[in-house]
């Protein structure tokens, strides 16, 4: 399927605007966090694929799988098979490792990029992790530590940096605090995720400046917005303005939270392209061949892709 780049020449029309980055890194999130919450099993032959043709795209960074007890997220027992399909690609392929014995599994086919995930707030790491946020962060020093000894790099996740479904807003400095740790027990970078996307711009700024204000780099800061109230890409557009260059999305728009019911979507990663092109900002992005990838994935799941520019730039049905 061949898919033009935008509707007509030179659209969007690039409009820089000050104090903005000159190239964003999109941390590809369709292929592990996009899939994890599918009832259907998608089979792996099809996740190999996706990935492939995501890198395909542009994209340098894409999340390949989760290395996690197949009870806690089916859809990725897969694991095993799924990542020596890929590992071939000339792309950054990430994946979740929630303790040691998923950091052996990991290492054991070679990855070089590992990630953890913990919670700002007690109900979601019980829910998640069954853990309090301290037991998990002591679960994942050792984890971190056998990692850079290895020399691989962690990122770290951190859900519920906006709102709790139980608990309700999260105090910043509780973020602030749980960053903190991350960071000093050999975290490389963060990803601050609003889980049940409930951000709003005004509380990314406060975030981002308290977090700077505490000395965490913004260079080590990416975010992870759902775009439940539709309120992620201006979120994303205010962390821009506060030096983040690291986006995560999902291709397509994909993706949940499967211990959060009120999340919806991830950011859909096409309509992230298309605002940081008309900012004049450098993905690196091929758009159309993205918005083809994500049509081709939509069919196999049997649904049209929920994105704004999937569907505008495809004449998918609205």
């Amino acid at each position: 399927m061949s898919i033009p780049d935008a509707p007509g020449l030179g659209l969007p029309m690039a409009v820089p605007a000050e104090g903005l980055p000159a190239r964003v890194r999109i941390h590809e999130v369709g292929a592990r966090d996009g899939l994890q919450n599918e009832k259907a099993t998608v089979p792996t032959a099809v996740k190999a694929e996706f990935v492939r043709r995501l890198a395909g795209t542009g994209l340098t960074t894409i999340e390949a799988t989760s290395f996690v007890h197949p009870r806690w997220v089916p859809q990725l027992a897969d694991a095993e098979e799924l990542y020596p399909a890929v590992s071939d690609l000339p792309v950054s392929l990430p994946v979740l490792v929630p303790n040691e014995r998923g950091l052996d599994r990991a290492l054991a086919l070679g990855a070089r990029r590992v990630a953890v995930f913990a919670s700002a707030t007690e109900s979601f790491a019980k829910a998640n992790l069954n853990r309090t946020v301290d037991e998990a962060l002591a679960m994942f020093e050792p984890v971190v530590a056998r990692a850079k000894a290895e020399d691989v790099h962690v990122r770290g996740y951190l859900s519920m940096c906006f709102g709790d479904p139980w608990e309700g807003a999260v105090p910043v400095a509780r973020v602030v605090e749980v960053c903190k740790a991350l960071l000093d027990m050999g975290c490389d970078e963060l990803s601050l995720g609003d889980t049940i996307g409930v951000a709003t711009p005004g509380h990314v700024t406060a975030l981002l400046s308290a977090l700077t204000g505490a000395d965490v780099p913004v260079s080590a800061l990416g975010v992870h917005f759902h775009d439940t109230y539709g309120q992620a890409l201006s979120n994303t557009l205010a962390a821009l303005q506060q030096g983040v260059t690291t986006v995560d999305a999902s291709a397509g728009g994909l993706g949940g939270c499967p211990y959060a019911k009120s999340a919806t979507g991830n950011l859909a990663t096409e309509d992230l392209v298309w605002m940081l092109r008309g900012l004049g900002i450098d993905t690196g992005v091929d758009l159309g061949r993205l918005v083809a990838t994500s049509v081709w994935m939509a069919a196999h799941l049997g649904r049209p892709s929920p994105s704004r520019t999937v569907r505008a730039l495809s004449h998918q049905e609205q």
